[in-house]
């Protein structure tokens, strides 16, 4: 992981989002540091995914603004923020019957001009995506006969090819064994470490997210409870506190980044009673 630097800084102000009327992250004002690795955590519900929708201009705020460097990602054409901008969302669609090659290549739409023809630079880029997550031996599979961890590495490198200098995953490693899941993450620190690329993702697993972020985000209630480094946020009093989960938080013998061990939950139960 790189040192943190001003580019590719992306800021909520006063930002309110929900779906319905009904808010769901309420007047959040946040700074992720640019050419960083950040981690958004949280117990369930607690607004971790609209937060990042809200930040990638999937949903329309009910209050407040982003900003990306300064500027209003709202006041941004769709082209010019895809060209910065790149997204894995949540629960991604892809067309009936295209195949991965095919989909990964859909990245390089915000670089395509009218009448421009596909590129050598193109055909590079995608191939890379391909490599980098695994998947060229999947490239001329149909996306609708993969399997969910497949289908989740094509839909990674569709964001990788897109190229942008700054990268939203929301939960990249859902559907992906624990192999793939470190595959991922080491990916993400590759490209963070590489290029200096920005990243913010959504995980659940907080050793996971203490050993490769930079910056750790806890929501709770649809607001950051916490936000710093791994070291300095995750303690057993937040855990617990924002979990509900008694914990001891521990160095990782690996890494030495912060590590919760759950406390044993049958002690102090009664014992079942004898017939």
């Amino acid at each position: 992981m790189s040192a943190t630097t001003d580019a590719h800084q992306l800021a909520a102000h006063g930002l309110s989002l929900g779906y319905g009327g009904r808010l769901v992250v309420q007047g959040v004002d946040l700074t992720l540091p640019g050419g960083a690795v950040t981690a958004v955590v949280g117990p369930n519900a607690c607004g971790k995914s609209t937060l990042l929708r809200g930040l990638a201009r999937l949903l329309t705020p009910a209050a407040g603004t982003v900003t990306l460097d300064g500027a209003s990602i709202h006041r941004m054409s769709a082209r010019a923020l895809a060209r910065r901008m790149g997204l894995l969302p949540q629960q991604a669609v892809a067309p009936e019957g295209i195949t991965v090659e095919a989909l990964v290549r859909l990245g390089r739409y915000p670089h395509q001009r009218l009448l421009t023809p596909w590129s050598a630079a193109d055909q590079a880029a995608v191939e890379e995506a391909l490599r980098r997550t695994g998947t060229q031996d999947l490239r001329d599979r149909s996306v609708d006969e993969l399997s969910g961890g497949q289908r989740q590495r094509a839909w990674i490198a569709l964001a990788l090819a897109q190229d942008t200098p700054l990268l939203l995953l929301d939960e990249p490693t859902t559907f992906l064994d624990l192999r793939h899941q470190l595959d991922v993450l080491d990916l993400v620190g590759e490209l963070n470490a590489e290029a200096g690329r920005t990243v913010v993702m959504v995980l659940h697993d907080l050793g996971q997210a203490a050993r490769y972020a930079d910056h750790l985000v806890v929501m709770r209630d649809g607001r950051p409870a916490a936000a710093g480094p791994p070291a300095d946020v995750l303690t057993a009093e937040l855990v617990e506190d924002v979990f509900r989960v008694a914990c001891r938080v521990v160095p990782d013998p690996e890494t030495g980044t912060p590590l919760v061990v759950p406390r044993d939950r049958s002690r102090g139960r009664a014992a079942p009673a004898t017939p």
